[in-house]
Formats: C-alpha cells, structure tokens, sequence
C-alpha cells in the first residue's frame, strides 16, 4: 500500500530522503501545518540554531537582455545617453562602498547575452575591448575583488562550460535560476515566450557544467507564473538530480512572482502568501538536507515569521548599500528587524560569504587557487564570515562582550549543568558548546563564570616573571611560527640570535631583582643544540638566581633533548630537574591533533609524544601548564579533541597547574602570508575558548589563563568576566608573540596589571607559579622595579661540528 503524504512527511522530517514518487505525491497535499512542522524538523536537524544571510552589494552590470520575460522590469531596450555598461570605475565605487559598510559579497546581475540581439550592446562591447558581456563581467568582477576585497558571485543567465570556468577563476560563487522546467511556458502566450534562454534543457546544460566544474552554485524556482504544483516539485527534482552529481548547490530559492506595472503581467494574481509556504515547506522536504532554502525577505516583508516557520534557514542577500534592482520596488528590511524575527523563533541571524559553510572547509576543491587566501582571511571557524574586524595581537578596541544571558530548560541548559557539576562531556558535545552564537554565547559565559567563581572566587592571580628565547635559530618547520630563523623565513621580524649563557644568566639576575618569581625558558630548536645545552642553561639560570623558579623548555625540547643524548625521557627530564628545572609550560601544544598538526607543524612531537612527555614529566613530580593556539587552520572538532585530551591526562595525572589558550596571531605566519591559514580566531571564538575550556577540564584543571599578548588588555578583562581566573604573567621580554605581528608591549607591569583587574571589580593577587603566596620583599621589589637594561641579542657563530644524526620530522 503507497506511504501517505502524512507519512512521507513524517519520513522527511527524520531526515530521510524521498524516492521522486514520495516528492510528486506531495502536489496532493493541501494540509500546510503538517508540511510546516516537517520542514522545520528537516531543517533543524541540519542546520541548527543558524539562520544566515549576505551581506551583499548588488552591481548592475547591464539592464540589457536579449530575452523578454513578461514580467520583468529589471531588463529594458537601450536607452538614448545611457551607458549600456556600467564602467569598471562604477562597479568599483559601488562595491567600495560596500566594502565600507562590511559587506562581504558582490553580486553581478545582468541580463542574457544582450549582443546577440542588440547592435548598442556589441558597439559598447567593443568600445570596451570584449566580443561578448561574459568578457567583460570577468574584467569587471576581477576588478572589484582587486580593488575591494569584495567576493564576486556572478548571475549572468546561461553559460557554456568554457565561460563558466572563465569566471570561476574570478569569482567564488555562480547562480542562474531555472524558475522552472516546464517547457510549455514558453510557448505562445507564456511569461516565457520569446525568451530563448529560458528554455529549461539550455538552463539545466548550464547548472550541470558548472558541478562539473565544481562551482558553488545558487539556483531557485519562481512560483506563481502559470505553472503547477506538481510542475514545481519537478522542478526540485530536476535540481536535486543534478545536486546529487556533482555536490555543488549552495541554495535553492523559492522566490514568489510579484505583479509589476508596465509589465505584460500586470495583472496576473500573485500566489497567495499560503501556496509560497506550501512550496518552501516541499522544496526543504525534497531537497537533500544540505542545500539551503531561501525565500527573499524583501518580497514577503510583513511574513518574516511564517518565511522562518516553513522551514528556510537563510535570507539570501541583503544590502545595506545598494537596492533590488530585480525588484526596485521592495526595500531590503533592516538587518536588526531580520535579527528579532529570528531570536523570536529560537534562531541566531549569522551573515555568511557568498560561498556556504561547507565549501568553504573544502576550499581547494571548490574555489580557484586565486581566490583561496580571500576567502580563509573572511571566515570563522566554521565557515561563516568574521562578524567584526577584532583579530588577535592588534592594538584595537574590542567589541563588546555578550551579555550573560542564561537560557533555561532546554538543551544547552542540561549540557551546561553537565560541565559545571564536573562530568566528563563527549566530543560532539564540547563542539556543541563551540557552536553557540548569541544569546547561547551569554549562557555559555555566563555558566563558566558561575564556575569560575565557585572555583577560585573574585580574586585574579598573575606572576611577575621574565620570558628568555635564548635562541630563535630553529630547524624544524613549524609552518605558523614567525619567531624562528630558518631558511624558509629570514625575512621576518627580527635578526637571528643565539644568546651567550652569561647573558642568559644576567636577564635571570635582573629577573629576580626586579621582583619576579619565575623565569620562562624556551626556545628554537638550534641545530647545534642537544640535552647537554639544556642542561647547560639551567646551570647559568641558576648560578645567577638560585631562587628563581624555573619554569622551562617544551615537549619538543625535552624530547629534543633526549634523543639527542640517546637516553629515556624519564632519565631526561630527571637530570633536568637535578639542574634546577622546575615545571615545564605547555606549548608545542598547538592542537592535540595530528590532521591538524599535519598542516601547521608536520615535523614536531605529535599529540601521542606530546603527551607522553606531560605524563612523564608529572609522574615525575614536574607540573605543567597546558596550552592550545588555535584560529588558524583547525576548528570545534580539533578543539574538543585537544581538550579532551588535556582532560583525561589530568584526570590520570593531577600534573597540569593551568589552561593557557593562545590565539593565533597571524600577521606575520608563513602560513597566513602563503594564503593558507585564517587570520586568527574571531572574538566570539576567543571568548568561548576560555569558557569552554573551564567547562569541559572542570574538575581537573583549576584554572584558565589569559593571554595580554594575544587578546589585548580589554580582552584579557572579556575573558576574566567569561570563564578565566588568572592574567598571565608581566614577562619583561615578550619576544615570540611580537615575532607574529602583535602590537601589545613587551611586558605589563603589576601596576598596569592590578589596574587592568580593579577596573572590572575584581581583585588582583600575586602569586608564585603553583600559585602560592607571594613574599612580601618579592611584591615591593616588584612594585619598584627598575628600568629594563636593554637586552642583547647576541648573533649566531658555530659552536662546534653540527650534529647531523638529529631527525628531523619527529612527528612523522
């Protein structure tokens, strides 16, 4: 017996997909609500709390047409002393402008092949150099991006295969309408007659080229225009069909037919408001889940909330600069207005490139090698656009934090009970929590602080300490780092260096005179080093502050260290500890995991040997801090990973004293100069790394630090209001972050720094590096410490035969 439409519904809305037949039976069913609710479920399940838009410019790039749809007002004949093109200077200018209004997108439409039918259209083509439109809009849209930024999507009707990939090389995203597949509007008498390019075969030749040429590609149905319902699921097919191929639809539109004046179907009805829910109710049902459904905000004003009930999930483009020259007449709504409509239903409004989400995360496939680096710098972590201009190490005014509002009753809410009472999350959790936006930012801040404050009270703690680099020589590749001198980046800031162990030993001196507890030891991995030279520096530290604690060399040097000496890590870090060394700080870190870690720093420790070294190192009594430098290439998968990881060998260990995230810093990174990385983490995404960070290592790690150097003052007081419960250290050198680009100073004095804590409310403490209690004569001579005496920066010379036995991919 046939499924009924009820429970082809049903099906739908779990997720499964419809045979054609299932999807034809739909023409049938007239009961709007079931459809409703079912299409709201198949959206939900996949795309979640988001409901996206783009910000675009829309740039005309020519009115002219050769076909002549009976309700178009977009397209007109040529004009005595009007241009037939916009200039290259024009399409600029606007797309600057939109630029400036923090657009992301500009959007090319223009009609078909107007030199085919008009003599004006080929004079001004050749005026201008081209033989045909197509020519000249990849000129243009290579010009916007060149002098903008700005993404080119570009609708310029049906396209042969050669001219499709011509504009793939200059733009990220394409789109053609196929309004429908039946044949029989174009006859005599239909909206579509005379119209040689609305043929549906010639419009489906054209969808398909381009996801034979991987394309991302937008296309839609116009409802209203003499076809059926059944002819409208048809259609759905039809582009479901070719999704399937090849992969490449981004969105399918569901655009209703509005009646225009001094047009041929001035009068005709428009669908009424019920029968456009009816058709995005089915195209979300029959569509895979993927695809997103659209319906133009600007068409349905005063229908918002039924748009978002019959199960779209993204607005299409909206401008804050330029109108619908399709349809001049109705104004884009207000990005707030879209914003209530969606916190009204439950959604977050979150603006999006005009390539998706999930193009963007397979960007080599799907976007031109010129395009690539455009892209990653305007996307977030999970393949949305940067919603601000904050980025890591620059010295400039942090958004607002969000306000700590708490959802009750609901989902997150159980999950955020979970974390806080100490259970284990598993790892499509912790990326739940990595996902929020929103009022779910505010409940997640708000949770960890709630945390933060059961947990370690108002009191913010900070070290007064001194970083040392002795080297920034190094011979490994790690493809982020902009501090190491290698032949791969002698061009970055700064000259190489190989400190002399006595001035090692004066910066320790002055170190501890200046009142600091604590010396941070790292450094390059120089190709003359081994275990002995470690050992060596920890003597000089030492000898010239035997009081000083010691905090001291990565896991890679350790393992570096080792291996060099052809002993066991354990005996390693022992005669470490024997010399002086005190606790070890938790870089090389990076992300504790290898797909990552294959990209960023292929020849290091990996996650295993990382955490081998920790282990170690803890069951010898030598603590930790635990690190993450995120933003770059990895995203919420690999951050709960990393976390869980940290996790559990704290759970096992009890070694680890604090979390550190460490944004990325991208500046002056081979990987971001080489078009290969993001620019750093987004605010949102650096707000919610310390939150979630005290979440899911609740109970085991007790406190979350964060970083001056790479969040800036303000962000350092966001984070302390959202999870963090320690400041860092004042460092007196800072020399690896600043390597990167960053604009922060090289040390924050404990004045500045108890400023920066007194002014949200809380109250800064001192403390050692296990954070115990500070002596009395440390704090005064920190209070008054002297100048820093210049440091010097000795030049590198050999020191003996290299050692060449050394392997060089550890982590191979």
């Amino acid at each position: 017996m046939p499924s009924t439409t009820h429970t082809i519904c049903a099906r739908a809305g779990d997720g499964e997909r419809l045979s054609d037949e299932q999807a034809l039976a739909l023409s049938g069913e007239h009961a709007l609500e079931s459809l409703l609710h079912a299409a709201r479920m198949r959206r939900d399940r996949a795309h979640g709390a988001v409901l996206s838009y783009s910000p675009k410019v829309f740039i005309p790039l020519t009115h002219l047409c050769r076909d002549v749809c009976r309700y178009c007002t977009f397209a007109h004949t040529p004009r005595p002393g009007e241009p037939v093109y916009l200039s290259i200077e024009q399409c600029v200018a606007i797309a600057r402008a939109g630029a400036e209004a923090g657009c992301h997108e500009a959007l090319f439409t223009l009609g078909d092949q107007p030199e085919l039918r008009y003599r004006a259209a080929r004079e001004a083509l050749a005026a201008l150099g081209h033989d045909t439109t197509i020519g000249y809009l990849e000129q243009a849209a290579a010009a916007v991006f060149r002098e903008t930024g700005l993404l080119p999507h570009l609708n310029p009707g049906v396209m042969t295969r050669d001219e499709l990939a011509r504009l793939r090389r200059v733009s990220v995203s394409c789109g053609l309408m196929l309004e429908s597949t039946a044949e029989r509007l174009c006859d005599k008498g239909g909206p579509h007659h005379g119209c040689p390019d609305k043929r549906p075969a010639l419009r489906l030749d054209t969808i398909r080229a381009a996801g034979e040429l991987a394309i991302p590609f937008t296309s839609g149905i116009l409802i209203g225009i003499g076809e059926t319902r059944r002819e409208r699921i048809e259609a759905l097919l039809a582009l479901r069909a070719l999704h399937e191929a090849h992969g490449h639809l981004q969105e399918v539109i569901v655009q209703n037919f509005r009646a225009k004046a001094d047009t041929v179907m001035a009068a005709a009805p428009e669908p009424a408001l019920d029968d456009h829910l009816w058709t995005i109710a089915v195209a979300r049902l029959v569509l895979p889940p993927e695809i997103s459904v659209q319906a133009p905000p600007n068409l349905n004003p005063h229908a918002l909330e039924r748009l978002l009930a019959a199960g779209i999930d993204d607005w299409g483009g909206v401008s804050p600069v330029t109108v619908d020259h399709v349809n001049p007449e109705a104004p884009w709504p207000q990005r707030d207005a879209l914003a209530r409509v969606c916190e009204d239903a439950g959604k977050t409004l979150v603006p999006r490139l005009p390539i998706y989400p999930r193009y963007v995360h397979d960007a080599p496939r799907w976007l031109d090698a010129s395009m690539r680096a455009a892209v990653l710098a305007r996307h977030d972590a999970d393949g949305f656009a940067r919603e601000d201009a904050w980025v890591a190490g620059e010295a400039r005014t942090a958004p607002p934090a969000p306000p700590p509002r708490v959802r009750r009753g609901d989902a997150l809410d159980a999950l955020l009970r979970r974390a806080s009472a100490g259970d284990a999350l598993r790892e499509d959790e912790v990326v739940r929590l990595f996902a929020v936006r929103g009022g779910e930012l505010g409940a997640v801040r708000a949770s960890a602080d709630a945390l933060r404050r059961q947990v370690n009270g108002d009191t913010v703690t900070y070290v007064v300490n001194r970083n040392v680099n002795y080297t920034n020589l190094c011979y490994f590749g790690c493809r982020f780092c902009a501090f190491s001198k290698g032949k791969r980046n002698a061009d970055l800031r700064g000259q190489p260096y190989n400190l002399e162990l006595d001035e090692v030993a004066r910066r320790a001196a002055e170190a501890w005179q200046r009142g600091a507890t604590e010396i941070c030891l790292q450094g390059g991995i120089h190709p003359d080093y081994t275990g002995a030279t470690y050992l060596d520096i920890l003597r000089a530290v030492k000898g010239a502050a035997p009081g000083i604690h010691v905090h001291a060399f990565s896991p890679l040097e350790v393992w570096q260290g080792a291996l060099s000496l052809g002993v066991p890590l354990a005996e390693f870090l022992a005669s470490l500890q024997r010399e002086g060394l005190d606790s070890l700080p938790g870089t090389a870190a990076e992300i504790l995991d290898d797909a990552v870690r294959a990209v960023i720093c292929p020849d290091k420790v990996n996650t295993a040997q990382w955490l081998e070294v920790m282990e170690t190192a803890h069951g010898l009594g030598l603590r930790s801090t635990a690190t993450i430098m995120f933003g770059h290439v990895d995203g919420p998968l690999s951050w709960a990973r990393h976390l869980l990881a940290v996790r559990a060998l704290a759970q096992r260990s009890g070694g680890f004293t604090e979390f550190v995230p460490l944004p990325y810093v991208h500046m002056e990174s081979p990987l971001f100069r080489q078009g290969r990385s993001r620019k750093g983490p987004t605010w949102r995404e650096a707000l919610l790394m310390h939150a979630v960070a005290r979440l899911v290592l609740h109970p085991h790690i007790g406190s979350v630090q964060a970083s001056w150097v790479k969040m800036g003052p303000a962000g350092v007081q966001a984070c302390l209001d959202g999870g963090a419960n320690d400041a860092g250290g004042t460092l007196m050198n800072e020399s690896i972050t600043r390597a990167a680009g960053a604009a922060f100073g090289q040390e924050l004095p404990p004045r500045e720094m108890e400023a920066l804590i007194r002014a949200i409310g809380r109250t800064p403490r001192q403390r050692t590096t296990f954070y115990g209690e500070v002596p009395a004569e440390r704090i005064a001579a920190s209070l008054d410490a002297p100048e820093l005496t210049p440091p010097v920066n000795t030049p590198p010379k050999r020191s003996g035969p290299r050692n060449r036995e050394l392997p060089i991919r550890f982590g191979a």
